[in-house]
């Protein structure tokens, strides 16, 4: 499943810039990933992506993935995450405010998580499934039984 922070405001606003194109990449910590036990996305991956109710809504498909150092996020990227962000800086400074969540902290299981220079980041790239060729009515129902 495609699920983008959490359930609420900030859900729904990306779920949005997927849905309108606006947001092609996006960005999780390795040790996310680590502690969930779960493997890394890879090319070719797809996800049906869930609104903040629990409803799949569309179809992405992993185009790119690059572990790097939250120092290394370059504009591209920054932008491709459909936020609005003009600077790496407004990129980083939105993603340290999630990071240091209370919720992401509980998630983690460490009240005192941060994030630095040095902090691996999973930098995904995405396209929207668009192909006329599947029935993407029935996948996304499907979704919605597993």
């Amino acid at each position: 499943m495609g699920e983008f922070a959490f359930p609420g405001p900030l859900r729904d606003q990306l779920v949005a810039a997927i849905l309108a194109g606006d947001k092609t990449t996006t960005s999780g910590l390795l040790i996310g990933y680590e502690h969930d036990a779960e493997p890394l996305p890879r090319p070719g991956d797809r996800w049906v992506v869930i609104d903040s109710a629990g409803e799949p809504v569309t179809l992405i498909e992993v185009v790119a993935v690059r572990v790097i150092r939250l120092a290394d996020v370059d504009l591209a990227h920054a932008i491709g995450e459909g936020e609005g962000f003009a600077t790496v800086a407004e990129w980083r400074t939105a993603h340290e405010a999630f990071w240091h969540s209370d919720e992401l902290r509980a998630e983690l299981g460490d009240p005192a998580f941060t994030v630095d220079d040095h902090t691996e980041v999973v930098a995904e790239q995405f396209r929207m499934i668009t192909d006329e060729r599947l029935d993407l009515p029935a996948l996304l129902r499907q979704a919605r039984t597993a």
